[in-house]
């Protein structure tokens, strides 16, 4: 009896089994096999003998990460940027889902949700380039227009190790806000109107609205969002960290994180084992935080967590 019912089940949902196939591939193809290349992250890597045919090395490729002078440096600037990375990009991205929702005329909401849109499509070679025409010593608005217009000396941008933190927080946010702040809108209309009417006629302010109502909405999707961002702290915008800041090396104090590490220690050496045994490094430290974050969120309310 219980097999027929769950032919009859399987029957029933097929389409939605296969529409479901094109994304379970997908998962398969670029998720699940590659992992298989976890093992170069054990091997010291021969070209010539193949993966499987090259010597183990065991945790050595690890000590290119642990024992680098700079293994200090990296990672405490990988975790920090990213961590203001998450704050700043959650609060101007409500802040501003809030301001568009709030806007009634239909062409300045239009206007609005424009100009969210344009930095999430930006690409980071425009951003790059955007940056630089913005802070080139020589050419730079910021110098020859607002510095100069104050009467203050023009600063060397890119020899200034100091100013940067501040830059790459503003040029992610400028970069990213759009995409959570379109997630923050989406939720946002989804909220019951006749909360707001009810709140209004108990003589309630508009943010008394935003803090009792329009927050404690949002708290499931802020929880989402805030957890899928801790599983990639120990990654970083290559672009971001990059190419903006021009690969200057006196910016290294305050922009080379782990990523950017890597990959000039690949170009300089070569050795690809050590490059993928810092990938496996990053990975399973952000898988540790994600069980650890979604464990928490669990103890306080089981109902918002992921799992």
């Amino acid at each position: 009896m219980k097999k027929k019912t769950d032919a009859k089940h399987f029957r029933e949902h097929l389409p939605l089994y296969l529409m479901l196939l094109p994304g379970l591939a997908y998962l398969l193809i670029n998720n699940y096999i590659p992992m298989a290349g976890i093992i170069i992250a054990f091997k010291k890597l021969n070209f010539a003998k193949g993966i499987l045919g090259s010597p183990w090395a065991g945790f050595e490729n690890f000590k290119f990460l642990f024992n680098s002078p700079d293994a200090w440096i990296i990672t405490r600037n990988t975790l920090l940027y990213n961590v203001a990375f998450i704050i700043v990009n959650m609060v101007v991205g409500i802040a501003i889902a809030i301001l568009i929702c709030e806007v009634r005329s239909t062409k300045l909401k239009k206007l609005y949700q424009s100009a969210i849109l344009l930095p999430f499509l930006m690409s980071m070679v425009i951003l790059s380039y955007i940056v630089y025409a913005l802070l080139s010593s020589e050419n730079g608005l910021v110098n020859n227009s607002l510095l100069a217009a104050l009467g203050i000396e023009g600063i060397q941008w890119y020899q200034e190790p100091k100013y940067w933190p501040f830059i790459l927080i503003i040029a992610n946010c400028w970069k990213g806000v759009g995409y959570g702040c379109l997630i923050y809108i989406a939720s946002l209309i989804g909220i019951d109107p006749s909360f707001y009417e009810a709140a209004r006629l108990d003589g309630a302010s508009k943010w008394q609205e935003i803090t009792k109502i329009t927050l404690p909405s949002l708290t499931p999707t802020i929880i989402t969002l805030l957890l899928l961002s801790i599983g990639r702290i120990f990654y970083s915008d290559f672009g971001l960290f990059y190419q903006v800041p021009m690969n200057s090396g006196v910016l290294f104090p305050t922009t080379n994180v782990i990523d950017t590490y890597v990959y000039r220690a690949l170009i300089e050496q070569g050795n690809i084992s050590m490059s993928s045994a810092a990938g496996v490094y990053q990975s399973l430290v952000g898988f540790v935080i994600v069980i650890a974050s979604n464990w928490i969120v669990r103890r306080v309310d089981k109902e918002r967590a992921l799992f």
